[in-house]
């Protein structure tokens, strides 16, 4: 144990004393590291110059296996390949033999949206404030097209074509996109258009300002919408991004038409538009469990 620890010991000092580490980060290392001492002291492994790549990967395994998260393992593992490559530098060892093992694949998050329930809580808005009438045409124009903060924020007058319903927004890698807009954004944004030459100077160009009579900035809006997610008494905290999710969500959901919502989000890879595939297979899923005769369980 202690041809193990001392090394470990060097090298906490090391990064205490050379790279002027926190205490915290410095325990959170030590704790990764006696971690994996005391899975090698039960492989036998009693010096650092007896591991190998094989140990490596095995202990890798076992934490995957005993349900710790991958995020988990992958920040382990971080810590027992910089102590290794500081044993190479000292000439501890020869070679790193966790340079060329992986930590278990990341699951990618779903994204998260509210039910349609909740959007329809979320835009009842009474309120004939000003802002109030911008930030309920800003949310009903960005679950309407499935908009990206940025491109709700870009969106300029000339963009807009109400009486067509349409938008036309300028996406990732500078593409435009022309994309439909529902009635309710039209009723929406036509009540802040009348107001908006409160909220400008002669010659802006943008759809929505603030009060310091220029375009709206992409903080302002997240913090308008959070706002109105504890305003209108919402589950979960609300951000643009979960107006979009939403969007996608529930129109997989009715229309089942992958390719279209593909285009409507603006993804340039279909792959990622399959993300939602997943959501939608959840609310399927519910679906089948409460309507399938066989599928229905005693509790």
């Amino acid at each position: 144990m202690k041809s193990l620890q001392q090394p470990i010991e060097e090298y906490l000092n090391h990064l205490a004393s050379q790279r002027g580490l926190s205490p915290v980060t410095i325990t959170n290392y030590r704790r990764h590291l006696i971690e994996f001492t005391n899975q090698l002291i039960g492989k036998q492994v009693n010096e650092w110059i007896e591991l190998d790549s094989n140990h490596v990967r095995l202990m890798v395994k076992e934490l995957n296996h005993s349900g710790i998260k991958a995020r988990s393992i992958a920040t382990k593992l971080s810590s027992l390949r910089s102590f290794l490559e500081f044993l190479v530098q000292n000439e501890v060892l020869t070679f790193n033999p966790a340079k060329g093992v992986a930590a278990p694949k990341l699951d990618k998050p779903l994204p998260k949206n509210i039910s349609v329930d909740e959007v329809f809580q979320l835009l009842d808005i009474d309120d004939q404030d000003p802002l109030s009438v911008r930030d309920q045409a800003m949310m009903e124009l960005m679950y309407s097209s499935g908009l990206r903060l940025s491109e709700l924020v870009g969106i300029n007058l000339k963009d807009v074509k109400l009486r067509e319903k349409e938008i036309m927004v300028l996406g990732k890698g500078s593409k435009q996109r022309l994309l439909p807009i529902t009635q309710k954004a039209v009723l929406t944004l036509h009540a802040w258009l009348k107001l908006r030459p409160e909220f400008c100077e002669a010659g802006e160009t943008a759809l929505f300002t603030s009060k310091l009579k220029k375009r709206i900035s992409v903080r302002s809006v997240q913090a308008r919408m959070e706002k109105w997610g504890l305003q209108q008494n919402l589950a979960s905290h609300l951000n643009p991004h979960k107006l979009r999710h939403s969007f996608a969500t529930h129109m997989l959901e009715s229309s089942g038409n992958l390719r279209a919502v593909q285009t409507l989000l603006g993804h340039a890879d279909l792959a990622t538009t399959q993300v939602y595939t997943h959501l939608d297979f959840q609310h399927l899923a519910e679906v089948y469990d409460k309507a399938h005769p066989r599928s229905k369980r005693k509790k």
